[in-house]
């Protein structure tokens, strides 16, 4: 298994030692793993260590999904997770950015019932 696809799983089962540990020993926090996708991507979304952790590092907030078109926002925003999308957002992910469907976070929001969600995205 790569370091990078090492750094996704930490990031996907919300563990912020081993992230922190694996991008010390070189992982690279915008580097893809066998499925192409960055550790913000695949990360554990209720996860808010890992996703300061990786955005401290300078993962980047807009990175999208290349089938969907879809970004880290877009899935924080779908899942209701209100404290990553404020996490996301203060590092300059762009709320406005739609995907292949031509939907913003905020619709995503607002189609799965996240009313918090939407109220602060609204404010952006």
């Amino acid at each position: 298994m790569t370091l990078q696809d090492k750094l996704t799983t930490a990031a996907a089962t919300g563990n912020t030692a081993d992230v922190e540990a694996l991008l010390r020993e070189g992982a690279q926090v915008n580097g893809v793993n066998r499925f192409g996708r960055t550790a913000l991507q695949v990360m554990m979304m209720g996860s808010t260590p890992v996703a300061q952790l990786l955005l401290e590092r300078r993962a980047d907030p807009n990175v999208t999904d290349r089938s969907t078109g879809t970004t880290p926002l877009h899935d924080a925003a779908r899942t209701g997770f209100l404290d990553t999308a404020r996490l996301l957002v203060q590092f300059r992910a762009d709320p406005q950015a739609t995907d292949n469907n031509n939907c913003r976070p905020i619709d995503l929001a607002r189609e799965n019932g996240h009313v918090e969600v939407v109220d602060f995205l609204q404010s952006q």
